[in-house]
């Protein structure tokens, strides 16, 4: 059994009286939600969106979240999800995600095994993608380790502006991209662990959930 939740919390709530101030004092309140389930690691997606109402986080778990205290009234809504609903072949999809690449500086220090195979550079990092053709790529290559094929068609790159954040005293930024248009499942099981895992980094920040809305291709 799996769970879609939805919570509502008007804009002034969050600001003023919760206090929230970026992507990461959001994880923390979204943890509240699994406070009595004894989690070790999370094993939950999140998504956050500024409607018109306030603020959408949106979680899907494996487990039940719990109405936690800060939730305002009658703002708490979670469902199970239907156990057929990742068996469809078609799916409308729209993805927030951080897109980025590793860049290595082959002047620096490396690591590598007694071989001679390189494991890691110590000075890489990673940056953000910005150009479409560099996008396309990075959803198709995940498309192809996640059991999908997107169609270029009708694929949609549309650039958020960035999420800044402070965890631990240290400031960080991720490079928001959201992606719409429509996928063609190509393995199921890949696909089924693909929609529970996520898709991309920086996870743990609203970023990598999958929403779907299955469709007949006729």
């Amino acid at each position: 059994m799996s769970y879609i939740t939805q919570i509502i919390v008007p804009y002034d709530l969050a600001i003023h009286k919760m206090r929230i101030r970026d992507s990461y004092d959001w994880h923390q309140m979204a943890w509240k939600a699994f406070s009595d389930q004894g989690l070790q690691e999370r094993e939950f997606l999140t998504r956050l969106d500024e409607k018109e109402e306030g603020y959408r986080l949106l979680i899907v778990s494996t487990v039940a979240p719990q109405k936690p205290d800060w939730c305002p009234t009658d703002c708490f809504q979670c469902k199970p999800i239907p156990d057929g609903f990742l068996k469809h072949q078609c799916y409308r999809f729209n993805l927030l995600a951080n897109p980025t690449k590793k860049v290595i500086d082959p002047q620096k220090q490396q690591v590598a095994t007694p071989e001679g195979k390189i494991l890691r550079n110590k000075n890489s990092k990673r940056i953000p993608l910005v150009c479409r053709e560099d996008l396309v790529q990075w959803i198709q290559r995940k498309g192809e380790n996640g059991g999908f094929e997107v169609d270029p068609e009708t694929l949609k790159t549309i650039p958020h502006r960035r999420e800044y954040f402070s965890k631990k005293g240290h400031r960080g930024v991720h490079s928001a991209i959201e992606f719409q248009g429509t996928l063609r499942v190509t393995d199921s099981q890949k696909f089924h662990d693909t929609f529970y895992k996520g898709i991309g980094s920086a996870k743990a920040f609203g970023f990598g959930l999958l929403l779907l809305i299955p469709f007949t291709n006729n």
